[in-house]
């Protein structure tokens, strides 16, 4: 009899915390709009955190933004990773796949084999995309080439942010490149579902 009460007890508190997640998602998107300029990285409190909106299916996104060549995407992987890439344009994204091929694909694509409904994109308060022009002509030059892929060490993320930054920087997942592409442009960073 005591395991159907822990159920029920792990039921309540994943529904408090589902419910304490939109409430925040609810005052990220409303506390944007109030703003005039993008938020950076010095308007934070020591507590808050330079990703003010992770991509999710499960709550509405209020905010539908138009990529721009040299944004960064991503959708969900099985409720528990994302997969980015860049734009490029004309309905197409840069990607590596789990072979390691770095290759173009439509956006319908992208989420195609994913499980993922839809597509995010960075974006600042403002709804701007970050991007870069010449991120995406790096992308681009790489295009058919095989790399070393490996899931963790070697992902998605790391090709993203290489394209961004030639450095040597360790990205291994989502939550990593967020964070290096919110100092890299001195933003607070929302990620909004695409309008693609």
């Amino acid at each position: 009899m005591p395991l159907p009460l822990l159920w029920l007890g792990a039921a309540a508190v994943s529904a408090l915390a589902v419910k304490g997640l939109a409430d925040d998602r609810k005052y990220q998107q409303s506390s944007r709009v109030k703003s005039y300029r993008a938020k950076t990285l010095a308007d934070l409190e020591q507590y808050e955190s330079p990703i003010a909106t992770y991509p999710t299916d499960m709550f509405s996104t209020e905010q539908q933004i138009e990529p721009i060549v040299g944004a960064i995407v991503c959708c969900g992987i099985g409720g528990v990773l994302e997969h980015s890439g860049i734009w490029i344009g004309d309905n197409t994204i840069i990607e590596v796949d789990g072979n390691g091929l770095v290759k173009a694909v439509s956006a319908q694509r992208f989420t195609h084999t994913r499980s993922g409904k839809s597509i995010f994109i960075a974006c600042d308060s403002l709804g701007t995309p970050l991007a870069s022009e010449l991120a995406a002509q790096k992308a681009i030059a790489q295009l058919y080439q095989v790399i070393d892929y490996h899931l963790f060490d070697n992902n998605c993320h790391q090709f993203i942010w290489q394209c961004f930054q030639s450095d040597v920087k360790a990205i291994t997942t989502f939550k990593a490149l967020s964070l290096n592409l919110a100092q890299l442009f001195d933003r607070v960073i929302y990620w909004d579902k695409c309008d693609c």
